[in-house]
This record gives structure tokens, sequence and C-alpha cells, in this order.
């Protein structure tokens, strides 16, 4: 086993789920019943990630002309969910937690329908083979968000409804257990994948920045349009501009077999550690 395998299946999945425990701990089930009960952020939310960041990645691809294996990229890209590590920055930086895994979950069982059809459209119209068919391991996708997210999450909610001072005691050491564990991912990521990030930089650097600032922008103005402000506002921002970047690269690299489809997803994911932690040092420095 070397050590991308290492860090990708063992090393990623264990670090994410001690910080949704973490995420746990500040929870109650009301966090979730207000979602629900005035959904507006939630819908704002899934557009975004849905219909209006795919339009954003489209048109980034027509504007620096990019290869239509590169197109494909950061179509795969903007098609994808958001992931575990939105909810990371969304806890440092003092968003709405409950609603930003309730954002991630929702996204990741929509798209698993999506992507499979909106993607070979993409892959039409960029290479001109119309005979490609998507099909997303449905199975291996819901039981990921459940081993990494649900699962976690519900054991630090069910020790708070038990132990609520020592659920209170440990919220700020895990969020800076949490900061930690983020700055020790994104090394491990760059260390591992130093060389293809070069190439990724060199092919799609511009246009992946432009991507991740486009969205988070983005989350930012359709949040404040809709009367959505405060920590909902952060989320929203945070959930528009953080992708899946794994569940992007297994789609390149596993599905469709071109490593170099993989590529912008390698870029993006250097660009929204990067904004990611500027907003965790920013927001999550202020007093609550």
């Amino acid at each position: 086993m070397d050590i991308t395998t290492i860090i990708g299946q063992i090393f990623l999945p264990v670090s994410l789920a001690i910080i949704m425990f973490g995420m746990g701990l500040t929870l109650v089930i009301g966090d979730f019943i207000r979602i629900f009960t005035y959904p507006k952020a939630v819908l704002v939310g899934l557009i975004n990630q849905i219909i209006l960041l795919p339009i954003i990645g489209f048109s980034i691809v027509v504007l620096f002309k990019l290869s239509p294996t590169m197109a494909t990229g950061v179509m795969i890209l903007s098609l994808c969910p958001g992931g575990p590590t939105s909810n990371l920055i969304t806890q440092v930086s003092r968003g709405n937690i409950g609603l930003s895994v309730t954002l991630t979950a929702l996204a990741s069982l929509i798209t698993v329908f999506t992507i499979p059809v909106l993607l070979s459209e993409a892959i039409a119209y960029f290479t001109g083979n119309t005979g490609v068919v998507i099909e997303l391991p449905v199975l291996q996708t819901m039981l990921q968000i459940l081993v990494i997210t649900v699962i976690p999450i519900a054991i630090g909610m069910i020790i708070r409804k038990r132990n609520e001072g020592f659920a209170l005691r440990m919220e700020k050491p895990m969020r800076t257990a949490s900061t930690i564990l983020f700055v020790i991912i994104f090394l491990v990521i760059i260390i591992a994948n130093k060389d293809n990030l070069v190439q990724a930089m060199k092919e799609v650097g511009l246009a992946t920045l432009l991507l991740n600032l486009l969205a988070m922008g983005l989350g930012f103005l359709t949040a404040k349009l809709f009367g959505i402000a405060g920590n909902s506002q952060i989320t929203i921002t945070i959930e528009s501009g953080i992708q899946n970047g794994t569940l992007a690269f297994v789609i390149a690299t596993t599905i469709l077999n071109n490593f170099e489809m993989g590529l912008p997803t390698g870029a993006y994911s250097i660009w929204m550690f990067i904004t990611g932690g500027i907003l965790m040092w920013r927001l999550g420095s202020k007093k609550e």
C-alpha cells in the first residue's frame, strides 16, 4: 500500500470522522428542526450547488477555451456536491453547522442522479463522444456519507445530550484540533501529489481559481439577495465554493479512466484550501 493510498483511504476518512464527531458535540436536534421549519437557506444553497455552479463552470471553460480533456475535468468538479471539508471550514468559521451538514448530505444524494446525466451531456459537447455512460456508485456514496459524516455527528450529539457540560468544554479544543487537522491534510495532499499539482496549476490554475472565487462570491451574494445573514450566509458561501474533490477525482480517474481529467480537481483543491483557510482565520478568530 503506497503513501497516496494510505492518505486517501485511511488518514483522510479517519481525520474527517474525528472532525465530524467534534461538530456533533456542538449540535442539538433543534439545529436541524429550525432548518426545515425555515427552508429558504437550504433551497438557496442547493440551487447554487446543483444549478448555478455548473453554469459558472461551463462559462469559465468557454472563456478560457480549455481543451476537451481539461473542460471535462472542470465540469466534473462543477457538478460535484460539497464534501466533509466544507463542514470543517464551516465549523471553524462559526457558520451554521446544522445547515452545512444538511446541504452536504442532500446535495450528495441529489447529485448521484444529476451527475451522470449532466456529465454525459458535457462529454458529448466537448469531445463529441455521445456513447459515454456514467454510472456512479450510489451505495458507496451513501455509505461514505453515513460513515464519515452522519454516524460521527450522531455520536457527538448523543454525548452532548447526555453530558452537555463536557460537550461545551470540548467545543474550543475540538475547533482547535479541527484547524490543526485541516492544515495537516492540506500539507499532506500537497506533499503526496506535488508533481501532479505543478502540472495542474500550469494547465488550469487560473481557471480553477476563478471558479472558486466566483462560486464563493455566488454563495455570498445569493444569500444576501434572499435576506439570509449571519452564520447561515457564511455557510452558503462556503458550501458553494468547497467541492467534494475526492468524488470528482474518482469520477475522472476511475469511472472515466482519464488521469488528466483529474488535474482541474487537484488545482481547485489547492485554491479551496487556501480560500477556506483564509475564512477560517478571519472568521474563526472573531469572538462569539
